[in-house]
């Protein structure tokens, strides 16, 4: 494959791309299949409240994110603002953990895509499907990232068309102009007032949201291939923000007000996969509109294919700036003439070879240890972008910048990342604190397992080449000691 003569990144990428990459990233399964198991945990009022706080959360990492993105726009924004702004050490285990989360992924959604495709032809074996998946997708990653940007442009606005004829529909029947027996009061006034199950209910909820609203980040990647990141990212940032919110809470609403808390098929959608019992196939047939079940098993296979596009220009991102920073191998770093880190598209390809290994003898085990490996690191992430921004923002100062000259500030600083952090912590222990309770190994070791693959790098490279913290006066602020 060719090679650009600069190797360089090529900024391709539009204002609407990046809004829509954003928004996309953080609009899918979760929200189509368990947000219904959320009514049934926490309650109507009980699981708004809880998308609500981690909505907010994922607000202040996004304007932090933001913040260093216009400063400073940079493809594989996180293993790079972790090198610069905190320890290169930090950046190589955050880099390295990031990439292997997005792999992991495109695994993960290369079989769910063979699943999905089974409801329409049941008697096709599944990695058929998967095998097809995983060739677009490497095709539409290969030739540009206009190609990218478009692509996912376009599944993301299926997903996003669906959902508002989804509250469309749901007000409808809400107010009776649509035929329905649905007692709406009863429904949302369960419990102590729409809440079931307490503070605990809300917190079992937590961990749904927060994997819900994953993918996010991606508005720190697109920026460095973004046309115009000082303005795009910005504008991203707040239109994202509040699409995401009414999207969410609107949708947890109307399933709240139609589809009574203990409906055992709430519940179903998420433990099964299964689109009959998704809460948004229960609503449109309550409706009568009777090809429901295809048309959100058509959204949840478009939703499937959109989040392993985006995992994969996250991961070949993220894998070209290790290499560009020494903490991957050179070949990594090479690009074709269209500006795409082929090496690293070749080597995420791959990993998503492991989809096949479950339809092998032993595959299954394989296949959920790795699922199983990339578990939090979405979490981590999510914990390295508030840490890189308060680092970030102190150098600034500490170096004799105002802020007020920064391209985008971040509101409500310090306390936006420090809220960011603590919030991510609580969600990664929320993960399965009784198996602490009763010290379970097993169940420790396959839920918690994201954190040593994290830790043990961060230590191993930091030992092997002597890294220190940067000291604020030393942070490097230009990018231009490479």
């Amino acid at each position: 494959m060719a090679e650009t003569n600069e190797n360089t990144i090529q900024h391709e990428l539009k204002t609407r791309h990046v809004s829509m990459i954003a928004l996309g990233g953080s609009i899918g399964t979760g929200l189509f299949l368990t947000s219904g198991a959320s009514v049934s945990q926490a309650g109507p009022f009980g699981a708004i409240l809880a998308y609500l706080i981690i909505g907010i959360m994922v607000y202040f990492l996004m304007t932090s994110l933001g913040e260093m993105a216009t400063f400073a726009p940079t493809s594989g924004s996180f293993a790079e603002y972790g090198n610069r702004f905190v320890d290169p050490a930090f950046g190589f285990a955050l880099g390295w953990n990031y990439w292997f989360n997005w792999a992991i992924t495109l695994a993960v959604d290369t079989v769910t895509v063979g699943l999905v495709a089974q409801f329409w032809l049941p008697d096709v074996p599944s990695w058929i499907f998967s095998a097809i998946a995983l060739f677009l997708i490497f095709l539409i990653n290969l030739f540009s990232v206009s190609t990218f940007g478009e692509t996912e442009f376009w599944l993301s606005l299926i997903k996003v068309v669906t959902i508002c004829f989804f509250l469309f529909i749901g007000v409808l029947a809400i107010f009776g102009i649509i035929h329905s027996n649905t007692d709406v009061v009863r429904n949302l006034s369960v419990g102590q007032h729409g809440f079931v199950g307490g503070w605990q209910g809300v917190l079992s909820v937590f961990v749904v949201a927060g994997f819900s609203f994953q993918g996010t980040e991606l508005i720190g990647i697109t920026a460095g291939e973004a046309k115009d990141p000082r303005k795009s990212v910005p504008k991203a940032i707040h239109s994202v923000f509040w699409r995401i919110l009414l999207f969410y809470i609107g949708a947890i609403f109307v399933i709240s007000a139609l589809v009574y808390y203990q409906d055992p098929r709430l519940m179903s959608a998420a433990d099964s996969g299964n689109v009959m019992m998704s809460p948004f196939t229960i609503v449109f047939k309550n409706a009568g509109i009777a090809f429901a079940a295809s048309l959100m098993n058509a959204v949840i296979l478009t939703s499937v294919l959109s989040a392993a596009n985006s995992g994969t220009y996250a991961s070949t991102r993220t894998l070209y700036s290790l290499a560009k920073k020494g903490q991957a191998p050179k070949i990594f770093g090479r690009l074709t003439k269209h500006g795409v880190p082929w090496a690293s598209l070749l080597l995420t390809m791959c990993v998503g070879l492991v989809a096949f290994t479950s339809e092998m003898k032993g595959g299954n085990v394989v296949y959920g240890w790795l699922v199983a490996a990339s578990g939090l690191t979405g979490f981590l992430a999510w914990m390295g972008i508030a840490i890189a921004h308060l680092r970030f923002r102190k150098a600034y100062v500490a170096q004799g910048n105002d802020v007020n000259d920064l391209p985008y500030k971040a509101k409500w600083f310090p306390f936006g990342p420090i809220f960011a952090l603590f919030m991510s912590l609580v969600v990664i222990f929320l993960q399965d604190p009784e198996a602490f309770a009763h010290w379970e190994w097993d169940k420790i070791a396959v839920t918690y397992l994201s954190v040593p693959i994290f830790v043990i790098p961060y230590l191993g490279y930091k030992w092997s080449k002597k890294t220190k913290v940067i000291p604020l006066q030393d942070v490097d602020l230009t990018g231009k000691n490479k």
